[in-house]
């Protein structure tokens, strides 16, 4: 069985949107499947890129989400399946800091038996 990371450690996913009905719709979904603890929408941002050899530029609605280390594999995973663009750019990461209550909040996220479980240790 594949160890999961300390539960109650934080991490964060960015991913942008051709706008805010498709941004909200993944965020929904992520939520009720209990993958995000939070989904922050952020306005309309400009942006430029370089895709399949091309510059472009496009006006999209980036999304922040909040999610439990222990989730974020599976959250990015999904996020992908659900989002639009054939190619999403979703990029998640742990944070290495975050007060206690959010911790707590995040790991919340978690089936208890996960909970109890640390790196490395499968025993719950």
């Amino acid at each position: 069985m594949t160890a999961v990371p300390d539960p109650g450690a934080p991490a964060l996913i960015w991913c942008p949107f051709a706008g805010e009905e498709d941004a909200a719709r993944v965020s929904e979904a992520l939520l009720d499947e209990r993958l995000v603890a939070c989904a922050n929408i952020l306005p309309a941002m400009r942006s430029l890129y370089v895709w399949n050899g091309e510059r472009g530029e496009a006006r999209e609605t980036a999304v922040l989400f909040k999610t439990d280390a222990a989730l974020l594999a599976r959250a990015v995973e999904r996020l992908a399946q659900l989002h639009p663009y054939e190619e999403p750019a979703a990029i998640g990461w742990r944070a290495c800091e975050a007060p206690q209550a959010t911790r707590a909040w995040l790991a919340g996220l978690l089936a208890p038996e996960d909970r109890g479980r640390r790196a490395g240790n499968d025993a719950a």
